[in-house]
C-alpha cells in the first residue's frame, strides 16, 4: 500500500514538474538580448505582425536604482490569429496579445521564452480549435528559429 501511495506521489509531483516546464518554451540564442529582441521584430513586421510594445526591464530597474540583467518583452499579435483563438475560448484574451521574452542568464547567455500555446490550450480549456493552435505553434517555433540561428 505504501509503495502504490508513494508511486502516486512519485507520478503526480513529476508529471506537474513536466507540464510547469512546458508552459514556457525557451531557445537559447547565438545574439545578445538586445540582437535577438531587434531581429525577433524586424522578422514580425516583415511578416506583417502588429508589435504593440517592447519593454526593456532593465533600463526599467536602472532608473530606480536597481540592477537587473538584460531583459526585454516584445508585444505582439495578429488579429486573423487571436480572434478566430478567442473565439474558441474568450478566456485567452487575457493571455493575447502574444509575449516574447528576451533575457540574459547568469553566465551572459541570450535567450529568448514564450508561452507554449500548448499550454494556453490547456489552460483556457480550449477545444475544436487544435489546428489553429498547431498553427500558432508552429509560427511562434519559425519565428523563434530565424530570431536565435545565426
Amino acid at each position: 500500500m505504501i509503495k502504490a501511495v508513494s508511486g502516486i506521489l512519485f507520478t503526480l509531483v513529476f508529471s506537474s514538474s513536466v507540464l510547469a516546464a512546458d508552459s514556457v518554451i525557451s531557445i537559447e540564442s547565438h545574439y545578445t538580448v538586445k540582437q535577438t529582441a531587434d531581429r525577433f521584430e524586424a522578422i514580425l513586421k516583415k511578416k506583417g505582425f502588429t508589435v504593440f510594445a517592447r519593454i526593456n526591464h532593465s533600463e526599467n530597474a536602472s532608473s530606480v536604482k536597481l540592477d537587473l540583467a538584460a531583459t526585454e518583452v516584445v508585444i505582439f499579435g495578429n488579429p486573423k490569429v487571436g480572434t478566430p483563438l478567442m473565439q474558441c475560448s474568450k478566456t485567452v484574451a487575457i493571455d493575447l496579445p502574444q509575449k516574447a521574452l528576451f533575457w540574459e542568464d547568469k553566465k551572459g547567455q541570450g535567450w529568448l521564452s514564450y508561452n507554449n500555446p500548448e499550454y494556453l490550450k490547456q489552460r483556457h480549456s480550449i477545444n475544436g480549435c487544435d489546428q489553429l493552435v498547431t498553427k500558432i505553434s508552429n509560427v511562434l517555433s519559425k519565428l523563434s528559429a530565424a530570431a536565435t540561428s545565426k
